[in-house]
């Protein structure tokens, strides 16, 4: 494996529990970076000691060599991770985190899975997706104007949110903060959120899982919530109204309040 390691940084535990607090990985979603969290990020700690995590290429993590696909992407993460962790993930970063709960259940001591479809392209049968002939403009679209799709897909995360033109302003200050995107990153990021079938991933995983869904969203259709539930009847699931792809943004209130008791309900904090 390359000399090179991912950025990540961990923030001690500010409540009662101090160091011997549970461990929480924190991975963002394509095209960003794990300043994203900023805004829950003092909630959470709270009652966790915070792992947060950049994908390869995307904010202050370099881009070591290999072939950017699924393998070489939980590889880069888990030797920055935690040995065991709760694992909070939002979009293409929870992708990455089901299949690291599946493959690698020693490292996952729960999944909250966060606007994340283990599917995110319509199959013949998994509806409850972006519709490909969408998703193939978007990509086209990207590959014409890299800057500008980025721009475009700020505001499509932001669609239906309650605070719609605070959260675009947010995520518009954030998205160069920590540099520019390697556009090798964002081109294979796309592709593992158009090919990725982790259904099979999803339902295996035998953690406390969880899945938060914003009731808005143009990205992760809220009728994913049904068809999560058939693969994993046992799973908890959150609608956040007022919320459209980053309810954490959105709805923080809510969104804190249903990750805290799902953590509450299996004890992880």
């Amino acid at each position: 494996m390359s000399a090179l390691m991912l950025y990540h940084d961990t923030y001690g535990c500010t409540g009662g529990a101090g160091a011997s607090a549970p461990e929480l990985v924190l991975l963002h979603g394509w095209g960003l970076h794990s300043v994203v969290w900023d805004p829950v990020v003092p909630a959470l700690l709270e009652h966790f000691q915070i792992t947060v995590i950049d994908l390869p290429g995307l904010g202050r993590s370099p881009m070591p060599a290999g072939d950017y696909d699924l393998d070489y992407v939980i590889a880069h993460v888990l030797r920055v991770a935690p040995a065991r962790a709760v694992w909070l993930a939002w979009s293409l970063g929870g992708e990455v985190a089901t299949a690291i709960a599946a493959r690698h259940p020693e490292r996952v001591a729960a999944l909250s899975l966060v606007a994340s479809n283990p599917c995110f392209v319509q199959r013949g049968d998994w509806p409850a997706a972006m519709p490909e002939s969408v998703f193939r403009q978007f990509r086209d679209l990207f590959d014409e104007d890299r800057d500008g799709t980025l721009i475009r897909f700020l505001s499509l995360q932001c669609r239906g949110s309650a605070r719609m033109k605070e959260d675009i302003r947010f995520l518009q200050e954030i998205m160069y903060l920590q540099g520019l995107p390697a556009p090798k990153a964002l081109r294979a990021g796309l592709q593992l959120l158009g090919e990725l079938d982790l259904r099979a991933d999803f339902a295996r995983a035998q953690q406390p899982l969880q899945a938060i869904i914003g009731a808005s969203d143009y990205l992760v259709p809220a009728a994913l919530g049904d068809a999560l539930k058939r693969l994993r009847p046992d799973m908890d699931l959150a609608v956040i109204e007022g919320s459209g792809h980053a309810p954490f943004l959105a709805q923080p209130e809510l969104f804190l309040q249903a990750f805290l008791d799902f953590a509450r309900e299996h004890a992880l904090c």
